[in-house]
């Protein structure tokens, strides 16, 4: 399995972490409180966990196209919550992420 984890610079961090759980258990298992939460996306778990000022998302896939899917699936919910910030997409790190 590969792992991205990507982060989001913002003061609404738990919101959004609450926003982004809530969304997605409609369509799939989910656990969350204020500061962290699991999300059982298709490919593999996300892992969004919220501190004062960063939100930061795990996500897990068995390849580099899965992984991406992932990574796009995140970012573009959070663009629905966090459009107030002009939020175009996590800062992602790994060997995978693109540039």
């Amino acid at each position: 399995m590969l792992t991205d984890t990507g982060h989001f610079n913002t003061p609404n961090a738990s919101k959004y972490l609450q926003q982004l759980c809530k969304h997605f258990a409609h369509k799939v298992a989910v656990t969350h409180d204020d500061s962290r939460g699991t999300v059982a996306l298709g490919m593999g778990p996300a892992t969004l966990t919220a501190s004062a000022d960063r939100l930061l998302a795990e996500v897990t896939a068995p390849d580099a196209a899965e992984l991406d899917h992932a990574r796009l699936i995140i970012d573009n919910h959070l663009k629905r919550f966090a459009f107030r910030e002009e939020f175009e997409a996590m800062t992602w790190a790994s060997a995978t992420a693109p540039a």
